[in-house]
């Protein structure tokens, strides 16, 4: 079975589908696989590299995509791409922005499978690729800021005074926001952090934070460990009940997002206006619509003193390690329907992971959330 692993083209992208030691194991499966020259340019790593590891590294990319049985990359493509047939394509897919790819990919009989579609369920969770991305998010969303912030986080005792530590407040308190809250603790930061669903509480007390206790009535999370959406009656509650947090903070990160909808804004103009000038915001939802008022997608934008950073790929400050999860999560996957006698890919229409994250197949769009958007 031919899989081919193209290189990443999307401006600015820092990283890459797959290092090397990922490579070695899908060659360790009996699959033939192909790489694109140059595919470890972001960083730096050498095809040479890909090639020992068991690659092939092709001389044409258009016909080594056409005769591939599998393609596996890390950001959504225009389409197909000349895809033949048949063939299975696995890579983030944002289908609820972009109904038009998902449509292309139906037409030229490919099966997608979108990476953010995998179910976050136990048997996939080492597939599961915003987890692993989240989590890195996190630890360089408190990076980021750490550097913005005219402050040292902290408590610094010196000859000349001490210097008391920052207070850094999170919202959500995800995989995201726990990853945030335990790299501002190691740099010394006080924590406070608050989610709308409180069986979060004792995750974050376990990593040294204070968890911030407003009242919003029935919450919860979905079946799949996202927080339900709140009602407005529910926001307007929390963003009052959060503003003395925010006011005396030094460092607010915001993790809020809905997925396949617009973020909730949690965070409003006069509230920025409220902390005090030189503090930093981080917020990680820019990129869909934005929990903070006034944030911009990928720009650090100054509002009232205040530095708001709107970096939508974070995860992306940390690419070596991002590029290691993301090439596992798709090993995991491919591993997890690979047909030892076959040598070949078990696309099991049976299965709840494929059930979960299978867009298109045979010619239709098969998801049924996806189909209802189509049909809207």
């Amino acid at each position: 079975m031919n899989l081919y692993i193209p290189k990443e083209t999307e401006s600015g992208e820092t990283r890459i589908p797959v290092l090397p030691e990922a490579v070695k194991k899908l060659a360790g499966l009996g699959a033939t696989v192909q790489v694109e020259p140059g595919i470890g340019d972001a960083l730096q790593i050498p095809d040479s590299a890909f090639s020992d590891a068991g690659a092939e590294v092709v001389t044409d990319p258009a016909a080594a995509l056409g005769a591939a049985d599998i393609v596996l990359r890390l950001n959504k493509p225009s389409g197909p791409e000349g895809l033949k047939e048949g063939a299975i394509h696995i890579s983030y897919l944002d289908p609820f922005n972009d109904l038009e790819t998902v449509k292309k990919f139906a037409e030229a009989k490919v099966s997608a499978i979108c990476m953010e579609m995998i179910p976050r369920t136990t048997i996939a969770q080492k597939m599961d690729a915003l987890s692993s991305q989240a989590s890195l998010a996190g630890y360089a969303a408190v990076l980021q800021a750490a550097a913005k912030l005219p402050r040292s986080l902290p408590m610094m005792m010196t000859p000349a005074g001490t210097l008391s530590p920052c207070k850094v407040f999170i919202i959500g308190a995800g995989v995201a926001g726990l990853q945030a809250i335990a790299t501002a603790k190691r740099l010394g930061a006080r924590v406070e952090a608050f989610d709308t669903r409180p069986v979060v509480k004792e995750q974050v007390e376990s990593l040294g934070a204070k968890f911030l206790q407003i009242d919003l009535g029935e919450m919860g999370e979905t079946t799949g460990g996202y927080a339900k959406e709140l009602t407005a009656e529910q926001i307007a509650k929390q963003k009052e009940a959060q503003g003395k947090a925010i006011a005396k903070a030094d460092i607010v990160i915001t993790t809020a997002k809905l997925f396949g909808r617009p973020a909730p804004r949690l965070i409003d103009d006069a509230q920025v206006a409220a902390m005090t000038p030189g503090s930093v915001i981080v917020d990680m939802a820019a990129g869909s619509g934005g929990n903070v008022e006034g944030s911009e997608p990928d720009k650090d934008v100054v509002l009232h003193g205040v530095t708001v950073i709107g970096d939508t790929n974070l995860e992306g400050r940390v690419p070596y390690d991002a590029s290691q999860m993301y090439g596992s999560n798709m090993v995991n996957l491919v591993q997890h329907f690979w047909d030892d006698e076959a040598k070949s890919f078990n696309l099991d229409l049976e299965d709840e992971i494929v059930q979960g994250a299978l867009l298109t197949h045979g010619g239709e769009v098969i998801h049924n959330m996806i189909k209802e958007r189509i049909s809207a």
